[in-house]
């Protein structure tokens, strides 16, 4: 049983896997040393391929059984892994590896794909279930400084935000976020992840990009304005104001699309209705009106050509933000 700890979302994680290719999936390059605090969360990846014992236990819905404080899940996020969640304090979450024959074949044919899925079912989705919580509810965007700004990126998948990211790292910039952050509409927390990119160099992961693990990540960072990021179809960038609730939209709808959280929807309103803790629905509205009224909010219509700094194209705005 290996032991390692993990920051992510606001949170410190203890990670014990008895399964090191599991371990190598989640990316141990993430985790932090053995100096974590005592009372982090647990996530206890096991070697034992039984079924949880779930006789006796109520039926919830299908794949699904709680008692008391605990709740059991199959094949979470069809990652293969079941779960067994106790939410003590600090909660347990415990994984056993049962994939179905499908879902098993899925994972040798598309490597990519089930990486995606490991990550997010042994790490992602708890931490993300945990900071709601406290108050924070996810957010599809990407948080970094450019130059001066510290701006938080909004817009649907495919728009170019973390080229946008990834140019600005280049030049010396910080990031908390380049996918999934949460936030309490102050504070954005980055989950702990690889950058992804479209690049020739590293491992290959979903719609032609790579992941690359740039330095220049923070635990948190605290955004000065609210850019929506939009493709668009000429040669040059076009930036103009835009109002708060555009901007909330734009936010809301963009987290609600986002591929990354498609099978976490139904997962995190499972174990609300087991445990009876948490939002039933995680206040994503709530936390992008925050951020929004707080910030100047700003439409960003990027070239149909990368390549532009993100700082070169805020900076004209500034007298105005």
């Amino acid at each position: 049983m290996t032991r390692a700890w993990i920051e992510t979302a606001g949170l410190r994680l203890c990670v014990d896997c008895a399964l090191p290719w599991a371990l190598r999936l989640v990316g141990v390059d993430g985790f932090g040393g053995p100096d974590a605090a005592g009372d982090a969360a647990l996530i206890r990846v096991e070697a034992e391929r039984q079924p949880f014992d779930v006789a006796g236990w109520e039926p919830l819905t299908r794949g699904a059984w709680r008692r008391g404080a605990e709740v059991v899940v199959e094949n979470v996020a069809t990652s293969g892994f079941d779960l067994h969640l106790r939410a003590d304090e600090p909660p347990s979450f415990r994984f056993r590896w049962r994939p179905p024959l499908r879902d098993h074949v899925a994972s040798i044919a598309a490597r990519a794909r089930f990486r995606l899925l490991v990550r997010a079912a042994l790490v992602h989705y708890p931490a993300l279930w945990l900071a709601g919580l406290a108050g924070r509810a996810p957010v599809h965007a990407a948080s970094c400084t450019a130059g001066r700004v510290t701006p938080l990126l909004a817009g649907p998948s495919g728009v170019g935000k973390s080229t946008l990211l990834a140019h600005e790292l280049s030049f010396g910039g910080l990031y908390a976020s380049d996918n999934v952050s949460v936030s309490d509409g102050h504070t954005v927390w980055g989950l702990t992840e690889p950058v992804r990119v479209e690049s020739e160099r590293g491992p290959r992961t979903t719609h032609g990009r790579v992941e690359v693990a740039p330095p220049g990540r923070v635990a948190a960072l605290v955004p000065d304005r609210l850019v929506v990021v939009r493709r668009g179809l000429d040669a040059s960038a076009r930036r103009r104001p835009c109002s708060p609730a555009d901007a909330a939209r734009s936010l809301v709808t963009g987290t609600y699309m986002a591929g990354e959280l498609r099978r976490y929807w139904p997962l995190a309103a499972t174990l609300a209705a087991a445990t009876g803790l948490g939002p039933a629905t995680p206040r994503i509205e709530a936390v992008a009106e925050r951020l929004a009224a707080r910030l100047p909010c700003l439409e960003l219509t990027l070239p149909s050509r990368p390549g532009a700094r993100l700082a070169a194209l805020l900076e004209p705005l500034e007298a105005t933000a």
